[in-house]
């Protein structure tokens, strides 16, 4: 190809004006604006009408109240039980006969949970439409043996679970949240701090007159993971001279809960940011919480299931151990996805591989929105924009798409059309520019048992942070999108 052209083969201005007139009849005899050839993004508030607007409004209120409730994936499990409890679902028991019109859940140990509505179409031709999201989040879990005593000192010691940048979990408010199974097998219930009445727990932090060491330190290693210990208390117990503040801490689990120092070794207790979910911004359009990532894919998943009225059969995750690769038997390489298609499909004497193949799913995780402040870090057209609604992330990986599903174009050519019939308002985005780093889903375990799968969520800034936020636009775009998908 020349790039050198004759000066008479250049066209003016005008030139383009009378070309596009003249384009009239050129394509299925309809006019052609040359500025509808464009791809723009929508701003879903320069759109939004007063019914949108109190929409959105409104749905940012449910997902609050869900959110202060699910700060574990066990909480999120319990909330969402009780949700789908009160819209007639029924517990789901492996091995039996599914029939159409069946609601019916299945609570994985507690911190995964699978909802399944029968629909009447044939899956052998329409396959399961799947949503999937996981619930677990950023955290500091306490380790086995966790309490010690240091300068009259209790503490407990955690190892951080997921991706987190250290320090931003010092001197924050902290709550404990869990379950601690005793000796004789009973299962305690924790939830310290949350309450007005409750103490909280504390890391604390070196004052900037005495960091100077540290300043000088990459962030990476300013902060040793072996220094995340709570504080628990600093009263000894009387006619104690040996460790008297820890066992006055001790003292107290027991009278409280009937726990002993033995018992932590079969708990799982976690220590998250008490903080409440809250509106951001004089226009309160957008919410600051702990645990967006990934529960503000989860509500809209949650509330769609239960709320659209479909003829195709629907199958919703919850998945735990996302932020650490997706293992055990509650994260989403479990076989336990598979098993309960096996169980639908044998139930319609139909092969499991023929359904698998027919399925769609919408694997649901957050994106990064775009940050002014470190624009560096991101591509801007293919970045993912605060109030533009739900984004698509055609693949994810890191570096050359390493690890990640990169989605076919006919799957996205389907939902284009899904999304445009329901006026979806949606973008697409890359996760930061490339070679920055990068981040994996769960997409690519879905479309291992040959399922068109595609990344789908909502952008957020500050993630992986003790406390994230998120737009309420996007989130109510996502309910809308995950609600097209499934009808």
């Amino acid at each position: 190809m020349t790039i050198a052209m004759a000066q008479n083969d250049i066209m003016t201005q005008n030139d383009i004006l009378a070309q596009n007139d003249k384009c009239n009849n050129n394509f299925k005899g309809e006019y052609i604006n040359f500025m509808d050839l464009t791809y723009k993004k929508t701003n879903v508030y320069k759109v939004a009408d007063k019914k949108l607007l109190d929409e959105i409004s409104a749905y940012g209120e449910g997902y609050k109240k869900f959110l202060d409730n699910s700060k574990t994936e066990r909480e999120a499990v319990e909330t969402t039980v009780k949700m789908v409890e009160a819209k007639g679902y029924k517990p789901l028991v492996l091995g039996t006969k599914i029939k159409k019109g069946d609601k019916l859940y299945y609570n994985n140990r507690g911190k995964n949970l699978l909802l399944l509505k029968v629909g009447s179409a044939n899956i052998a031709e329409n396959g399961i439409r799947i949503l999937v999201a996981h619930v677990d989040s950023p955290r500091l879990d306490l380790k086995q043996v966790p309490i010690f005593e240091k300068s009259s000192i209790a503490y407990a010691k955690t190892h951080y679970y997921g991706g987190i940048k250290k320090y931003q979990w010092l001197t924050i408010p902290l709550a404990l949240h869990g379950v601690v199974v005793l000796q004789d097998g009973t299962k305690v219930s924790v939830n310290i701090g949350e309450d007005d009445s409750d103490p909280i727990f504390y890391i604390t932090d070196l004052l900037p007159h005495l960091s100077q060491e540290i300043n000088e330190k990459p962030v990476s290693k300013a902060f040793p993971a072996e220094n995340l210990n709570l504080i628990l208390g600093s009263i000894p117990m009387e006619n104690n001279d040996k460790d008297a503040v820890k066992l006055n801490v001790l003292r107290i689990l027991n009278e409280k809960y009937g726990i002993t120092e033995e018992d932590f070794l079969s708990a799982e207790l976690e220590a998250v940011p008490q903080v409440k979910a809250k509106d951001v911004g004089l226009d309160r359009s957008f919410i600051a919480g702990y645990g967006h990532d990934d529960r503000v894919c989860a509500y809209p998943e949650i509330t769609a299931t239960l709320e659209t009225e479909t003829e195709q059969t629907v199958l919703t995750v919850l998945a735990d151990k996302e932020e650490i690769g997706s293992e055990g038997n509650t994260g989403m390489q479990s076989i336990i996805i598979a098993d309960i298609i096996d169980q639908v499909a044998q139930s319609f004497g139909v092969s499991s591989a023929l359904v698998r193949s027919k399925s769609m799913c919408l694997s649901a995780d957050v994106t990064a929105g775009f940050d002014p402040h470190f624009a560096s870090a991101f591509e801007e057209k293919n970045a993912s924009y605060m109030n533009f609604g739900v984004t698509m992330n055609k693949f994810t990986g890191s570096r050359g798409k390493s690890g990640s599903n990169d989605a076919s174009a006919e799957y996205i050519g389907h939902l284009r059309q899904v999304f445009a019939k329901d006026n979806v308002i949606w973008q697409t985005s890359e996760l930061g520019r490339v070679d920055l780093g990068g981040g994996g889903t769960v997409a690519k375990f879905l479309a291992s048992l040959n399922i068109d799968t595609v990344d789908l969520g909502v952008p957020v800034l500050s993630m992986h942070a003790p406390y994230e936020l998120i737009s309420k636009a996007d989130i109510y775009q996502a309910h809308k999108a995950f609600s097209a998908f499934i009808k």
